[in-house]
């Protein structure tokens, strides 16, 4: 079992920044992919970003330039920096981590941008 806490969710002004950190615990891979999601009232869950073990990073193009995606194996932890906000960065973000086929989930940590 996983279990997956993140941190570091708030309210920022529109050009602001915040980081959004992941703890993972439980039965650990030492290959897996971690990343965030995010999901915005009334929207679907949409993919942010995602890193995998060995450090190759993927982005949605909406974030690409303004958010970077790192981790710390040792630690079991995905850190999301976010910068340039803009209010429709607004949404729960959900930290995701896939090992051997299974997916598990935070509880989501509000980030709102505002205006």
């Amino acid at each position: 079992q996983v279990q997956l806490v993140e941190s570091g969710g708030g309210l920022v002004q529109a050009g602001g920044s915040l980081r959004l950190s992941c703890a993972a615990s439980g039965s650990i891979s030492s290959i897996n992919d971690m990343g965030w999601y995010r999901q915005a009232p009334g929207n679907q869950r949409e993919f942010v970003a995602r890193v995998t073990s060995s450090g190759t990073t993927i982005f949605d193009a909406s974030v690409k330039g303004r958010f970077t995606i790192s981790r710390d194996n040792a630690k079991n932890t995905v850190y999301l920096q976010m910068n340039s906000l803009k209010p429709d960065d607004t949404a729960v973000y959900y930290c995701h981590l896939n090992q051997m086929g299974y997916a598990s989930w935070g509880q989501g940590t509000q980030v709102t941008v505002s205006s």
